[in-house]
């Protein structure tokens, strides 16, 4: 391919300003150019011609001449100072008058002298003009001839017109490669292999910016003919994405997906199963992507070799009816008064404690008997491994015994029958063991596999039976736990204390628990502060089945949460946020919506007279059952509407908003600071305080 040449490169070479090459150009042509006008060969060899004609030498014998005589040299001063003017006109003349009739004489003449082709002269004594190459034009611009001379001419000499006659240019152009200066030639050389390199380089770097979308497509499904791709697709994903992956477009999946049946547009979203099918009609191997979620990512959940696990202790849970003696049967094991503590005889909330049985240590966890307390006793029997269930003699199977039995079987724990009271009177174990056989629960006795210890709390007969049968059990359950690894476990109860904050009981079911881990207790996180046990000592670490007391959360969670000890607090808080989104919504979703089905419904429940309650208790546990008993007082009359619930004492906030909703303010053993007290005295606000349940409801 010839390199182009522009306006200024011929000036230059030729030796001429680049105004005189556009004005040749524009009289021969009639265009403009300027000085970055690319030339084509036609117009490469006008200006040539043009600029020629004044510089063309009638023969190149006289330059021989002097060359071979050494008495001129290349330069123009030298050849018009050194040869006299009649002696180059004499030396041309002497050849010129055998090259028209012979051209061999020539040879006789000028032997010394390369061989080569004379030019042709006319009349007027003018050498016929021959295109050349611009290489040749910058050689003959530095050669001054003075070839003006009339002297000179020939009558013999004519015009050829090379246009149309064909003339032997390679001869004349090796002679003038040689006229040329050695460094003329290779400035030349390397001016040409820069024009190459820098078009080269151009071409290289447009051409990625030249290949249009369609283009790089068809290249793409050509790459993927070859080799198929692999894409991986989540459970759900949409068409604009599934195209982005499939390196296609948007328009060929969709087409895809009509071929199957399934119309969808570029943001809709489609399942796994339809996304794998569009992959591979597209040749493409699809794998699951797997969603790895923070609590993935932090909460280690795998399971434990057998060679790292070791035994543990067992954590049973004390279950029975209101007043058959569970507290005081807890107390006989334990060899304190725990009842006494207990307002009106009755356990509020789960206490959890640990006793040393013949040297190994079990963990007990009291439950409430009152059947407000649903929720924490299925909370407690989810926790544990045996279900003690305690049945008073006298009294026999009542309704939160049933409850107790049912809790036990859907945690799938072992029971054991402790029948109490087997010191009264009116005692009467075989009408117990009766009445538990309506309920599956089959005595050992008749044959079961259900153990029945007859004990009395009051005279601490039987304790050791009892303790007996819970290691037996334990023995056989093979109870064990690996305690190097993050702790995992259970909230039992907590509460909101006004001094140290929130306090909750745990219970650790596998791992440690150290002081100063950070924890995520369903909505609640923050870092272990400080930690105690049973008897309220402080410990540096709890072991599996050790149950604890913790400050440090950053909120009061709810009993039954599962609590993780993890590394990362930052994750960790991101995680809590996600639940708390989560439970806000749930619970925003579950509110009743008026609909046309019920539009009717909510117009007579706008006529009902409502009772607006705020409750305030110690623990969670206590508010969830007292808000459970009292909106359970609802009648035909009269709509009890519990709108706020919370852990601690009753402060200003409440009173407000009492003020606000007419409602009236019920504290389970809590008491109202002195701001709040203060506020409901003057706003008029109804305060009620409670210590037993009984008296609430």
């Amino acid at each position: 391919m010839m390199i182009k040449y522009r306006v200024h490169e011929v000036a230059k070479d030729l030796n001429v300003p680049n105004k005189d090459v556009i004005d040749v150009l524009q009289k021969y042509t009639g265009e403009t150019k300027k000085h970055m006008t690319a030339l084509t060969e036609s117009e490469l060899d006008l200006v040539f011609e043009a600029f020629t004609q004044k510089t063309s030498m009638k023969s190149l014998d006289s330059y021989y001449a002097q060359r071979d005589e050494k008495a001129v040299t290349v330069s123009t001063e030298n050849s018009k100072q050194e040869v006299p003017l009649k002696e180059v006109a004499a030396r041309q003349a002497q050849p010129a008058k055998k090259a028209v009739p012979n051209r061999q004489p020539v040879q006789k003449h000028s032997q010394n002298r390369p061989q080569r082709n004379r030019n042709v002269t006319g009349k007027n004594g003018t050498t016929s003009r021959t295109p050349m190459r611009p290489q040749s034009a910058k050689i003959v611009g530095h050669i001054e001839v003075n070839a003006s001379d009339s002297s000179i001419r020939r009558p013999h000499d004519r015009i050829v017109d090379t246009r149309t006659h064909n003339v032997e240019l390679d001869k004349y152009n090796e002679k003038y490669d040689r006229l040329a200066n050695e460094k003329v030639k290779t400035d030349t050389v390397i001016h040409k292999q820069k024009l190459n390199q820098k078009s080269a380089q151009y071409r290289r770097g447009r051409r990625p910016k030249r290949e249009s979308e369609s283009e790089r497509l068809r290249r793409i499904a050509a790459e993927r003919k070859a080799k198929p791709i692999t894409v991986q697709i989540p459970e759900s994903i949409t068409v604009g994405e599934l195209a982005s992956r499939l390196k296609a477009t948007v328009a060929e999946v969709i087409k895809k997906l009509m071929a199957n049946g399934i119309f969808a547009s570029i943001n809709d979203e489609i399942d796994f199963d339809t996304a794998s099918l569009v992959a591979m009609e597209f040749h493409a191997k699809v794998e699951k992507e797997v969603e790895v979620t923070i609590e993935e990512q932090i909460i280690d959940d795998s399971d434990d070799k057998e060679e790292d696990l070791v035994p543990r202790a067992p954590v049973v849970v004390v279950m029975g009816h209101v007043d058959h003696g569970k507290t005081s049967l807890l107390d006989a094991i334990r060899h304190t008064n725990v009842t006494e503590s207990e307002a009106g005889g009755i356990t509020q909330h789960i206490g959890a404690y640990q006793v040393n049985v013949n040297g190994r240590m079990v963990t007990f966890l009291d439950t409430p008997g009152h059947e407000a307390f649903t929720t924490m006793r299925a909370r407690g029997a989810m926790a544990t491994d045996i279900a003690v269930l305690v049945v008073a003699a006298d009294d026999g199977v009542m309704p939160q015994t049933i409850e107790a039995i049912h809790h036990a079987k859907a945690a799938k724990v072992s029971i054991i029958v402790a029948i109490n009271k087997m010191d009264k009177p009116g005692a009467n174990p075989q009408h117990v063991m009766e009445e538990l056989t309506k309920y599956d629960v089959v005595p050992e006795e008749w044959g079961g596999n259900v153990p029945c210890i007859r004990v009395s709390a009051k005279q601490k007969t039987g304790i050791k039976d009892l303790l007996e049968m819970i290691l037996l059990v334990t023995d056989m359950k093979e109870l064990k736990a690996n305690p190097n690894r993050a702790a995992k476990g259970v909230v039992i109860e907590a509460r909101l204390d006004k001094g140290r904050g929130p306090i909750a009981t745990m219970l650790v079911q596998n791992g440690t628990l150290h002081t100063g881990d950070i924890l995520v207790a369903g909505t609640s996180v923050g870092r272990v502060r400080a930690m105690a046990n049973a008897n309220g000592k402080p410990i540096q670490s709890a072991k599996p089945s050790v149950p604890v007391e913790i400050t440090g959360l950053d909120s009061v969670p709810t009993g039954g949460d599962t609590f993780n000890a993890v590394t990362d607090e930052k994750l960790a808080r991101q995680l809590v946020e996600q639940r708390r989104s989560a439970a806000k919504e749930e619970k925003f979703n579950s509110r009743t919506k008026v609909t046309l089905d019920n539009l009717f419904e909510q117009m007579q429940i706008g006529d009902m007279k409502e009772l607006q309650i705020i409750v305030k208790a110690d623990v969670q546990g206590s508010v969830e059952a007292v808000t459970q008993s009292l909106e359970k007082l609802t009648n035909d009359e009269v709509r009890v509407n519990v709108i706020h619930g919370g852990v601690g004492a009753i402060n200003e906030s409440d009173v407000m908003l009492a003020v606000a909703s007419n409602a009236i303010v019920v504290g389970f053993n809590v008491r109202p600071d002195p701001v709040a007290e203060e506020n409901a005295k003057r706003d008029g606000v109804d305060i009620r305080l409670y210590r037993v349940i009984y008296d609430c409801i």
